[in-house]
């Protein structure tokens, strides 16, 4: 006879009479409940054994042993009459694990969600009987006994959740039938124990009107104001504001009654249904519209999966560009401060880690911005709980390092380390993909790294092109791109531009064209029979492609600094122009100015108050402009340095591992201080 399953409260198991099945130790409930939480999917003895132990000791040297000793004494519990030898049915090995193959209706949380599900299509009465029944299979919080289980943690939290809903479901159910007053009892409860779900204190207040009590649904949309205010900081959302505006003019679909269809969509729809007509998009827009709506309903306002779900939205916002990009950056923040304010260390962690977009620009766009992402990524490490999960924790590093690129800080690099190895010691591919973005952004603490980035593109390539990470493909591919570049293999790089442009494609990544068009007329820069004003040309086209792409920290100055290199490379000096904007680079291009100008003082002078440039993809570039000056000028000093800190790079070409911009080969800019120090003092 089948054996029955429940999660929903402590772990336990039924036999066919309905009678509890005996589960000895607390360590074969945990094996039961893990197997139970990977849903018929096989769980390794390694991740076991984790599992099992984390957190609290070590494991045992017999550890694999021990979790082979629980799983048969739960086959011989789970299945009693089963003949010796004869293979289990229920609790199977297979693989390099075990997996517990229960019936889909074997288990009280599997059927809960099919039953919220399917009350969504039923009519009123009959959804509203489908969702008390399901909602009666709690028995107390989803696998109660195993609350501080990392493991257990994110189920737990999805099925609180849906629980919630269904809760929120029933009450827009009995409103529809018109049995508001049936209602307030459960709502008012709900309301009170989940005081950020302002969908809850919408229901009850529209309860509370509909049963002739308007003033204590005011008062009920005050006390919530108040509490989303004190708690949370935020002020109700439109939903609430507009429901007391409603109530204070009485309004006349406030009172629909039972089986109304304007009730029914007062409750259950959300504004954005019907901002548009389904006949007004095309099928994809139908679906993000349908699907949006869906979840407005369904997803309570104030809920924190909102946050999470907010940064995943924003994530594939920014690879759009443009606008997208931008408003990703600055929504990002607000999101983490909102989770911040919950008090919750690992939903501000997942709010913080999750947006791991690829970046391969080493200058970011917005530095009062990584600088305050960076703070709040430091905080929530130093209060994480013990037990938070590792990846969390890599996120969080990964995060760090990328945010803190350009600076000379040690935590950096110091991050980037750690992240890599959290993620290589969890194999898992996501995480170290991201980690590994982070360790190429802090790869560049000298001159003449190129091959170093060169591998861990290679690595990104392989590592993305297995496990379906389009995004880090792509991100690969263009470190390649520079790396290959920088070392003057353009054969080589040409392959990774034909390759991230073919993913950009087909996978509506328009961001990917700036940098390969960029490329372009560097490798036309490079290229002996091109004519200097040709190359001109396809900078100028290419630095188009930089208005309005959403990315300040690699448009400015990046132009000027481009025919810079350009005049340079051909003997001429640099333009005068008053009204060129340097951007960033102005430092190194105002003494190669002031000479142009005639005024080797003043030459002399801003070489004197150089800041030493940043450890970023034109680190060489920006010293040999540096070393261009200090030559013509004499100043031996700033020679000294400049020829210390390339000497690295000498079998690269300056700048052109940004895969933009090019001054030639760095052995070239060597050989002229070389001779300019050999010359009289």
């Amino acid at each position: 006879m089948e054996v029955a399953f429940g999660v929903l409260g402590p772990v336990t198991a039924w036999d066919g009479a309905g009678d509890v099945i005996a589960l000895r130790g607390p360590r074969h409930r945990a094996v039961l409940a893990r197997l139970l939480v990977a849903r018929r999917r096989v769980v390794p003895v390694g991740r076991l054994v984790e599992d099992l132990w984390a957190g609290r000791e070590e494991p045992p040297a017999d550890a694999v042993g021990a979790v082979r000793t629980f799983v048969a004494a739960l086959r011989r519990a789970l299945e009693p009459e089963r003949p010796p030898r004869a293979p289990a049915r229920l609790l199977v090995t297979e693989g390099p694990g075990y997996a517990l193959r229960a019936a889909p209706d074997a288990v009280d949380a599997w059927r809960f969600e099919r039953a919220v599900t399917a009350a969504g299509a039923l009519p009123e009465e009959r959804a509203l009987a489908h969702l008390e029944e399901a909602l009666g299979w709690w028995r107390g919080p989803a696998y109660a006994d195993f609350g501080a289980e990392t493991w257990a943690r994110t189920e737990r939290s999805r099925l609180a959740e849906l629980r919630l809903h269904a809760v929120e479901r029933r009450a827009e159910t009995q409103l529809a039938l018109g049995r508001a007053a049936e209602a307030v009892p459960d709502l008012d409860a709900h309301a009170a124990e989940h005081p950020w779900r302002e969908n809850a204190w919408r229901l009850l207040a529209l309860s509370l009107y509909r049963t002739g009590r308007q003033g204590d649904a005011l008062a009920v949309l005050r006390r919530a104001r108040t509490l989303l205010v004190e708690q949370l900081g935020a002020d109700p959302g439109p939903a609430l504001r507009r429901l007391e505006s409603d109530i204070l003019a009485q309004a006349q679909h406030l009172d629909a009654g039972p089986g109304g269809s304007r009730g029914r969509a007062q409750v259950t729809s959300s504004p954005r249904e019907h901002s548009r007509s389904p006949a007004d998009s095309g099928p994809a827009e139908q679906v993000w519209a349908a699907a949006t709506a869906a979840y407005d309903r369904t997803v309570a306002a104030g809920a924190r999966v909102r946050l999470e779900s907010t940064v995943g939205l924003l994530r594939d916002l920014a690879v759009t560009g443009g606008g997208g990009l931008e408003a990703s950056r600055g929504h990002r923040l607000a999101a983490i401060a909102a989770a911040a304010e919950l008090g919750d260390p690992e939903l501000t962690a997942r709010v913080i880690g999750a947006y791991d977009v690829p970046a391969i620009w080493t200058r970011v766009d917005d530095p009062q911005l990584a600088a305050e992402t960076v703070a709040a990524a430091e905080r929530t490490l130093a209060v994480l709980p013990p037990d938070a999960h590792l990846a969390v924790r890599a996120r969080l590093l990964a995060t760090v390092a990328l945010e803190s690129r350009g600076t000379r800080s040690a935590r950096g690099p110091q991050a980037a380390r750690q992240a890599e190895d959290i993620a290589r010691r969890l194999n898992d591919p996501a995480l170290l993909a991201f980690a590994l973005n982070g360790v190429f952004m802090q790869t560049f603490q000298h001159a003449g790294l190129a091959r170093q980035r060169d591998g861990i593109g290679a690595e990104l390539v392989a590592l993305s092109a297995r496990h379906g990470l389009v995004t880090h493909e792509v991100l690969g591919h263009l470190v390649r791109l520079q790396a290959r570049s920088a070392l003057a293999d353009f054969a080589g790089a040409d392959l990774h531009v034909a390759a991230a442009e073919q993913l950009a494609e087909r996978h509506e990544l328009p961001l990917v064209g700036v940098f390969t068009q960029w490329y372009r007329a560097l490798r036309l820069a490079e290229t002996d029979s091109a004519r200097p004003e040709d190359v001109e040309v396809a900078y100028r086209d290419a630095a188009l492609r930089l208005d309005g792409a959403g990315m300040p920290g690699l448009e400015r100055g990046l132009l000027p600094l481009a025919l810079l290199c350009l005049r340079l490379r051909h003997g001429r000096p640099a333009r005068t122009d008053e009204h060129i904007d340097w951007g960033p680079y102005e430092p190194w291009a105002r003494p190669l100015v002031s000479l142009a100008q005639g005024r080797p003082d003043d030459a002399r002078a801003a070489l004197r108050s150089l800041p030493e440039p940043p450890r970023d993809l034109l680190y060489e570039a920006l010293w040999c402009l540096a070393a261009r000056a200090a030559i013509d000028v004499g100043d031996r000093d700033m020679m000294e340095r400049a020829h210390t800190e390339l000497a690295p790079a000498a079998a690269e070409l300056a700048g052109a591992g940004s895969g933009l911009v090019t001054l030639g080969p760095v052995a070239r800019y060597l050989d002229d201080l070389a001779g300019a120090l050999r010359g009289p003092r």
